[in-house]
């Protein structure tokens, strides 16, 4: 059987791309549009960081050895297209801001300066900002014939090149480098207002107004932003011995890594981009072209001098759970029936609150979690913490291959192994992306499990935008197979060595989670060649294990109803003979969609899973990840709400087609426009209110 498959990195560009769109939709509130060009700027960067060096690699591979390119494992080779993409893409953000946002915030009397020229008035206050604050964080240094050992550009950070000459010998041209400090400033700086307007100058041109006074006896000719973007995806030599070590090598070695994309001013003469090229060893093909102002991601940051309810989504409260509130007891509630959470549209605190109980209720005597991404202030470390200190035994599983978390995660194992909590660091070879956590308590002769278990990262800071699911269970056979879980990790063995372990109910990748989802879309193939009904509904962020993809395609063959939701990568092609079953949709708005759900219609006897666990090679060949049963029938049917929800949106959910282009949708003739995250946030309220 055939087996269609999309390029990964186009598929996620058109992802991105989608995101960009969100910017250039006038019914999202403006600063929220410019937080959407923020996103799709600092998207493209990690982009740059990660998947570039890789789509490098396999074009020198492909141009060296003609005789691979045939080869099932290379694609042929997308550079041009992926380059051309990305161009493309560029030109609409240059376009979506200059034209269209900036002219915006002018309209709303807030005026950013961009490429424009500053108002006399506005030279002095920026004069002082500069003597006073900015200059003590500025290292310039001359480009000289003689390279000093340590000219480097660090990782992602701006740069001006400032071209001079001697006062009284103009032709002698010299150049300098000078740093832009927007990891120590704020990248904008608010201006006194002129006639009723605001005005906003950018650090960089702060330092481009003033850099003369870093130059006495010289005259500056020209000033060009530049940027360099190192590769991420440091090699790590899985098997060494001390994984922490390290990792905390790799992040060094990452702001050192070799350059993927160097970002000039393309106003820069050529005689200084070919200087800048030799003097920092970038190759022709590394060289990107770009305007007067890089990381525009920092635009999430623009100041709102004006304030207008216009200008960002409306606010929307997490929803309390009554019955929650009003229980003395979490942990005891839990043991009495399942709960589920649907973070951000219901308060985060409740999970946070089941670990500051089970930290100091003195009947809770063992405590299992794995962490992948630590919130920066993480409040759920800090109920660990506790509990170790009350003499609990808390064991903590820290992945500390999280990309760009290692240091955050780093930094709180250590604070947790000080304060007495037992720390296993990742298996190698591995990584634990699992979102679970187990409680054990002990009265009298009788030990109580309660589980916890989630889609997404137990970090409060990022459940106020992402949207995930969470259940707490205290089902005799789910916790129990947390437990063995829980042993197997604190082994730090391959998973062929504990191949024995058996798992009913949950779906753990690396020992059954590949072979139970197989057997549950062979089920509907099974119903569908019966006669009976058979559905499939499938949300995820990324879907291109290509096993997976042709089992839903022999699915779709059979004539099971397929819908997908897939936020970002999607490798299964629609609108193909293969895929004529399958619906393929895209959801982007204010929140990131991040859950992931699997829903088997098993001919009206629906089995409802969710889970860690995205569809991609990593997800099902390299890491712990658990996908678990919702067995509680009013909590499947609160999720199955929810995906309907999605399944309905027709104002900001697109269809995917054959190419993965974006397709809007609209409602149809007299149909009510559906949009899903706010269904969705009316729905969960309506919840809260059933139960005052």
């Amino acid at each position: 059987m055939n087996t269609p498959l999309y390029d990964r990195d186009l598929s996620w560009l058109s992802f991105n791309y989608r995101v960009l769109s969100m910017a250039r939709d006038p019914a999202v509130p403006l600063y929220e549009r410019i937080r959407f060009l923020s996103i799709f700027s600092s998207n493209l960067d990690e982009f740059f960081r990660v998947r570039m060096p890789a789509v490098m690699a396999v074009n020198k591979l492909v141009r060296d050895n003609p005789e691979v390119a045939g080869e099932e494992t290379l694609s042929t080779d997308t550079l041009p297209i992926i380059q051309q993409e990305i161009n493309r893409q560029l030109g609409e953000f240059g376009h979506t801001l200059t034209q269209q946002l900036l002219p915006a915030l002018r309209d709303n009397r807030v005026d950013l300066y961009y490429n424009q020229e500053i108002l006399s008035s506005h030279l002095a206050p920026m004069r002082e900002y500069f003597q006073t604050k900015i200059q003590g964080f500025l290292q310039p240094f001359w480009l000289d014939k003689k390279k000093p050992k340590d000219a480097f550009l660090e990782n992602n950070q701006l740069y001006l090149v400032v071209s001079v000459s001697p006062e009284n010998e103009p032709d002698r041209l010299q150049y300098a480098v000078v740093n832009i400090p927007s990891s120590e400033l704020p990248r904008f700086f608010e201006l006194p207002q002129v006639q009723d307007v605001s005005y906003i100058v950018m650090l960089d041109d702060i330092i481009r107004e003033n850099v003369g006074w870093l130059f006495p006896g010289y005259t500056v000719n020209g000033c060009y932003s530049i940027k360099i973007t190192r590769d991420a995806e440091t090699d790590m030599n899985e098997l060494a011995s001390d994984i922490l070590d390290q990792v905390e090598t790799m992040i060094a070695k990452r702001e050192l890594g070799i350059p993927t994309r160097f970002l000039y001013d393309s106003s820069m003469p050529l005689a200084l981009k070919q200087l800048l090229g030799n003097y920092f060893s970038i190759l022709p093909q590394e060289m990107v072209p770009g305007g007067r102002y890089h990381n525009l991601k920092d635009l999430a940051d623009l100041p709102m001098p004006v304030k207008s309810p216009l200008f960002t989504y409306p606010k929307q409260p997490s929803a309390h759970l009554p019955q929650l509130d009003q229980v003395p007891h979490l942990l005891e509630e839990v043991l009495q029936r399942d709960i589920i959470l649907h973070p951000p549209y219901q308060r985060y605190d409740y999970i946070l609150r089941f670990f500051n109980e089970a930290a100091t209720d003195p009947t809770v005597k063992e405590i299992y979690i794995t962490l992948y991404r630590i919130a920066a202030s993480s409040q759920i470390a800090n109920a660990l913490i506790s509990a170790a200190r009350n003499g609990k035994q808390v064991t903590v599983f820290v992945e500390l291959k999280a990309r760009f978390d290692e240091a955050n995660n780093i930094r709180w194992a250590k604070k947790m192994k000080a304060a007495g909590v037992k720390i296993i660091y990742s298996i190698p070879g591995l990584k634990v992306h699992a979102k679970i956590a187990l409680v054990k308590r002990k009265r009298g002769y009788q030990w109580d499990y309660a589980g916890l278990m989630a889609t997404g990262n137990f970090n409060e800071s990022t459940a106020r935008f992402y949207t995930d699911h969470v259940l707490l269970t205290a089902h005799p056979g789910i916790t129990q197979e947390l437990e063995l879980l829980f042993l197997y990790l604190q082994a730090r063995q391959q998973p062929d060595k504990y191949n024995y372990l058996k798992f009913n109910h949950l779906l753990v990748a690396q020992f059954n989670l590949k072979t139970r989802f197989s057997e549950l879309i062979d089920r509907e193939i099974a119903n569908v060649k019966a006669g009976k009904p058979a559905h499939i509904i499938i949300k995820l962020n990324n879907l291109q294990e290509k096993d997976m993809i042709a089992k839903l395609y022999e699915a779709s063959e059979a004539g099971v109803k397929v819908d997908l939701i897939a936020r970002s990568i999607c490798c299964l092609q629609p609108d193909q003979p293969e895929s004529s079953n399958i619906k393929v949709r895209r959801i982007v708005d204010r929140y990131l969609e991040h859950a992931r759900v699997f829903i088997f219609h098993n001919n009206g006897e629906e089995e409802v899973y969710m889970g860690s666990a995205d569809w991609m090679n990593r997800n099902i060949h390299r890491r712990i990840e658990v996908c678990f049963p919702v067995y509680a029938k009013e909590l499947a049917a609160q999720l199955k709400e929810i995906i309907n929800l999605q399944l309905a949106d027709n104002t900001n959910a697109v269809m995917l087609d054959a190419q993965l282009h974006n397709i809007s949708l609209t409602p149809e003739k007299g149909a009510p426009a559906v949009n899903a995250q706010l269904g969705i946030y009316q729905y969960i309220q309506s919840l809260e209110n059933d139960h005052h």
